[in-house]
């Protein structure tokens, strides 16, 4: 497949990322943030089990041998479900996934340039800068836009 469909793909996947923090507001303003990101990874969990049980090929028995900093990335998604669902009341939709971006773009580059987690290494150039300092004029007028009225 061409990298042009995994890049549509990762815009559909950031669209849905963008969808669920509404939903999940919503229905953490209901029944309470951490109550929210549970129902969220639980119904989450069922549906990745069904798929897995259905159209998996992989070896899921292998994650007891594997290296235990593996493991965290399942963590790391509850907490950034969690921390979704907590700002979005407060600032809003779009103000809190481009700051998650940022975030996500900021640790890429730096996960990228020194190749951590044995991710080939791609060196921050001056291209891969500035696309950095403009999203981060990008979320100075998002925070303007956000609370001025």
């Amino acid at each position: 497949m061409t990298k042009l469909f995994f890049l549509v793909l990762a815009l559909i996947g950031g669209m849905m990322t963008g969808t669920q923090a509404s939903i999940n507001g919503e229905l953490g303003k209901k029944i309470g943030g951490l109550e929210a990101a549970f129902v969220s990874f639980f119904i989450g969990t069922i549906f990745l089990a069904l798929c897995m049980l259905f159209l998996g090929k992989g070896q899921v028995g292998l994650v007891f041998t594997l290296p235990k900093w593996q493991l965290i990335g399942g963590l790391f998604g509850a907490v950034f479900v969690a921390f979704t669902i907590f700002s979005v009341p407060k600032i809003g939709v779009a103000l809190a996934i481009f700051a998650a971006i940022l975030g996500q773009i900021i640790i890429s580059l730096v996960i990228d340039h020194f190749g951590l987690f044995n991710v080939e290494p791609i060196s921050i150039n001056w291209d891969r800068f500035m696309g950095l300092v403009l999203m981060l004029f990008g979320l100075y007028f998002i925070y303007r836009g956000s609370f001025s009225s």
